[in-house]
């Protein structure tokens, strides 16, 4: 029996208007779907004309422009309900679902759910169900003492994965799905013996630590920036009194 690296994953990612994930909105988002290595991918793509003007910073990162989503990007509301469905269908399946920086994506897809279908990512799929596999935090885990940025172009070149494309979201997602294949090679002696939800519970625990030593290295270095340990989805904030 193959290993779950080689076996069916999922991949998702977005691209938005900005990094805070309360106030931001998505523009585009896409889902890769792999069968097993080597199988063509199945991509489903999305724009979204987000009701809110794209500040120049985040058009000059992926390129879309305020008035392109106009054109051809459709209201928030119908696209954010069929990604959801979408990741819902991969998460009935038993799907591992890979997202680079998971608390980003899915946090941000929950709140446009919220902000446009009054519901939530859970009211669509069984979070505890849900398998995700974030080749930031495996990296960073298995090859701690690693010096050295994480970026998913940094991951490609490190793990020897093609990124043609980069914050295009169904590049990037199809790039993430192939870092984690790699990790999982490269770390089979320690990846092999683990189910994909094993491993989901484990980098709730990774995540944290990591989210501990960030906030140490701030503290230390004068920043008053805090990191959230939640993973692989942030809670929501405290009602304003």
């Amino acid at each position: 029996m193959p290993s779950w690296f080689e076996g069916p994953l999922a991949a998702f990612d977005t691209e938005t208007t900005g990094v805070d994930v309360e106030h931001d909105r998505i523009v585009s988002a896409a889902l890769v779907v792999q069968r097993g290595t080597g199988s063509l991918p199945e991509i489903r793509r999305w724009l979204v004309s987000p009701g809110v003007p794209v500040p120049p910073a985040a058009t000059e990162i992926h390129g879309l422009t305020d008035a392109h989503l106009q054109r051809h990007g459709r209201w928030p509301a119908p696209v954010v309900d069929e990604v959801a469905r979408a990741i819902a269908e991969q998460v009935t399946r038993g799907t591992p679902v890979v997202i680079m920086n998971a608390p980003f994506d899915l946090t941000l897809l929950d709140r446009e759910l919220k902000r446009h279908r009054n519901s939530s990512l859970a009211g669509y799929l069984s979070l505890r169900s849900m398998t995700v596999l974030d080749p930031r935090v495996l990296d960073k885990h298995l090859d701690r003492y690693r010096k050295g940025r994480r970026t998913l172009i940094d991951l490609c070149e490190h793990y020897g994965v093609e990124l043609t494309g980069a914050h295009d979201a169904a590049a990037d997602a199809a790039a993430a799905l192939h870092v984690v294949r790699a990790v999982g090679r490269r770390f089979a002696s320690r990846l092999e013996t683990l189910t994909p939800a094993e491993l989901h519970a484990r980098q709730t625990v990774w995540y944290a630590a990591q989210a501990r030593g960030l906030q140490a290295w701030f503290a230390l270095n004068g920043s008053d920036e805090v990191c959230d340990p939640s993973w692989p989805l942030r809670p929501d904030l405290p009602a304003a009194a």
